[in-house]
């Protein structure tokens, strides 16, 4: 019998085919395994977020009713300071410590302010003086014993010099 010369060749176009289509399901089961594993991870990264986002404590801030002083003056002219105060405190312990203690403290910003210049206090830097010298009002206790007080910051809420 007369052998066919198409009868070799005609299986190998086959079973290259067969190969092919392996690899390339191989191939596209491992695209669809990372495309889901990556989705997955962001799911995960998304859900170990917060909830809510974490809102910052409130200030707590202690008001000084405003007050009227003489000020002290290099012309030997009357001059008045109209000032009104809040103080930014960092726990209610302090709070109430000043509260309870407003009448000392008035006393003391009494003393400190008629003892001001009034030319120094028309000044930015002259404001930030007296901050730093009613900060250290605080340095010295208004009863024995006294927890420590946290007094942040002095914000002036009514500034005239007349």
């Amino acid at each position: 019998m007369a052998k066919n010369p198409n009868a070799g060749t005609s299986r190998k176009p086959w079973w290259l085919l067969g190969i092919i289509l392996i690899v390339l399901s191989m191939a596209s089961s491992a695209g669809v395994y990372f495309l889901l594993d990556s989705k997955s991870e962001a799911s995960t990264e998304t859900a170990e977020e917060p909830a809510e986002p974490i809102k910052p404590e409130p200030p707590i801030f202690v008001t000084v009713s405003p007050f009227t002083v003489n000020l002290q003056s290099d012309q030997y002219e009357q001059r008045l300071l109209y000032i009104g105060l809040s103080f930014k405190v960092g726990d209610e312990t302090t709070r109430e410590m000043l509260e309870q203690n407003m009448p000392q403290l008035r006393s003391r910003l009494l003393l400190l302010f008629s003892s001001q210049h009034a030319e120094g206090l028309t000044t930015p830097e002259g404001k930030q003086a007296l901050s730093q010298q009613i900060l250290a009002l605080f340095d010295e206790p208004f009863s024995d014993p006294q927890p420590e007080l946290v007094v942040n910051d002095v914000l002036y809420t009514d500034f005239i010099v007349q």
